[in-house]
């Protein structure tokens, strides 16, 4: 079994800082990818940043340059420092990371989600 639990949601006003971060735990080989998603009310799931094992990171442009995904690898976690949030960053947050979890196996884990808003 493989669990990821996610950290550091809540409120916050329009310009301030969060700093979201997601823990891998279980029977884990290793991870690849890591990406962090978000789903506001009445809209899509939505891709924002992933960064590889190696660091390479990509970010939807909506958050490029306000937000940096980082990893360690030596603890299973992704974080997702968020700078300059505006209200349209109002969503619930998922961690996603595909974990190799048997000699032969690899799959995708979703965290529970944390729920970010930015007020106005």
């Amino acid at each position: 079994q493989v669990q990821l639990v996610e950290s550091g949601g809540g409120l916050v006003q329009a310009g301030g800082s969060l700093r979201l971060s997601c823990a891998a735990s279980g029977r884990i080989f290793n991870v690849n990818d890591m990406a962090w998603y978000r789903e506001a009310p009445g809209k899509q799931r939505e891709l924002v940043a992933t960064i590889t094992t190696g660091g390479r990171t990509n970010y939807a442009d909506s958050v490029k340059v306000r937000f940096t995904i980082s990893r360690d690898n030596a603890r299973n976690t992704v974080s997702l420092q968020m700078n300059s949030l505006k209200p349209e960053d109002t969503a619930v947050y998922y961690c996603n990371m595909k974990i190799k979890n048997g000699q032969y196996t690899t799959a995708i884990y979703w965290g529970q989600g944390t729920q970010v808003t930015v007020s106005s």
